[in-house]
């Protein structure tokens, strides 16, 4: 498997290489050994699927906060969706910046956000199944949200704010300069 660095450290799309033949492919899709020398140390400790059922389903922006920091691995298993990693390290060269990469069913490619990131997505596909491992357990607690189209971060999604099919949770979340300090 290939690990592409992006223009935000850290950040790290992971190409599975694919051996097909007349059956369909096979890919070797995680090996903890490749995953901590090219992304770090860390234990996955949960997997957790969304399936979403129209094109235009916006999840996200959410992160989890110290001491329950999540970081993501990635996925699409069904559909295609694009997928986005905002920084919001506190004094990180790319604080408010982001990385925006499509994961399909068909190209097999997977992303992993770190902690100290806020991490969306918007599905291109109806019935779109993501699959996420984390590196945390889940904490009511500790979770926190940024709005998906907060203007200050620029991203380009591929749905209108207003044709968008959202939580109502999500639709409430604070902009990047509203978040505590």
């Amino acid at each position: 498997m290939d690990f592409i660095e992006t223009d935000i450290d850290g950040v790290i799309v992971i190409a599975p290489k694919r051996i097909g033949d007349g059956r369909g492919h096979f890919a070797e899709t995680f090996r903890r050994d490749l995953f901590r020398e090219k992304c770090g140390a860390y234990d996955f400790v949960q997997d957790n699927q969304s399936l979403s059922v129209e094109a235009g389903t916006v999840r996200g922006l959410h992160f989890q906060v110290e001491p329950k920091a999540q970081g993501k691995l990635v996925s699409c298993l069904a559909g295609a969706l694009l997928d986005v990693a905002v920084d919001i390290r506190p004094g990180s060269p790319g604080f408010g910046r982001h990385v925006a990469v499509e994961l399909s069913a068909d190209n097999g490619l997977q992303l992993w956000v770190p902690p100290g990131f806020a991490h969306g997505f918007c599905t291109l596909a109806p019935h779109t199944l993501v699959a996420y491992k984390v590196t945390d357990y889940y904490s009511r607690e500790h979770e926190r949200g940024i709005s998906w189209c907060d203007p200050q971060l620029g991203i380009s999604w591929p749905v209108e704010p207003g044709r968008a099919t959202l939580s109502d949770k999500d639709r409430a979340l604070p902009e990047l300069s509203g978040l505590p300090g």
